[in-house]
């Protein structure tokens, strides 16, 4: 199993993704503050699903395949690096957007707001960069089954993902109302979440496996 430093250093990195803005974030606070709480948390279930898939991916022979094959490790931690560098200069770049500006959207079923948090969850790159690339860099074979300790990666995922997304869903229209009239706050949000993802991928790109 993950030593403890492991866990809490695998979900520090976990909270920085979640509270970056992305496909899940932007699909959650749009639909919670255009159409309320109940339909932010059904689209989160979908969100959740989607997770859930990649972690058991995961778990059941992608990442025991990635500790084989150097090469293979070392092309994905090169395209994770490279990923969150575009997701900082996306937060840092001049007229960047803060997830929390409102958009306007058309009420949709409780089935398409699940069927589209699955989708959104399914297509979201940055997910598939956690998983595929982040995590695998946390499995230390000699400390135990892999098989176990990516499901403990994976809860430990989950765990947070879900808590962190359910948090920003239940608060998004006070967040949004507070930001609306505070730009500076955004500006600020922006750049902090900007120099974290960059400070990530410099250490990805520096570390050897």
């Amino acid at each position: 199993m993950p030593t403890a430093p492991t866990l809490l250093a695998f979900a520090a990195l976990c909270l920085g993704m979640v509270l970056t803005p992305g496909p899940n974030m932007l699909y959650l606070v749009s639909r919670s503050v255009c159409q309320g709480r109940k339909a932010g948390l059904i689209s989160l279930a979908g969100i959740a699903l989607g997770l859930v898939f990649y972690m058991m991916c995961t778990a059941l022979g992608i990442s025991a395949l990635l500790m084989t094959l150097p090469l293979a490790y070392d092309a994905l931690r090169l395209a994770g690096a490279l990923y969150l560098l575009y997701l900082a200069w996306q937060a840092l770049k001049p007229g960047g957007r803060s997830p929390f500006a409102v958009r306007t959207l058309a009420p949709d079923s409780p089935r398409k707001l699940f069927s589209m948090g699955l989708l959104t969850s399914l297509l979201n790159p940055k997910i598939a960069v956690m998983y595929l690339s982040l995590l695998p860099q946390f499995i230390q074979p000699d400390h135990g089954s892999v098989l176990l300790q990516s499901f403990a990666l994976g809860l430990t995922q989950l765990v947070v993902g879900i808590s962190m997304n359910a948090v920003i869903t239940l608060s998004a229209a006070s967040i949004s109302a507070l930001l609306a009239n505070r730009p500076g706050w955004q500006r600020l949000q922006r750049w902090l979440m900007g120099s974290v993802l960059a400070g990530l991928a410099v250490h990805m790109l520096i570390q050897r496996r």
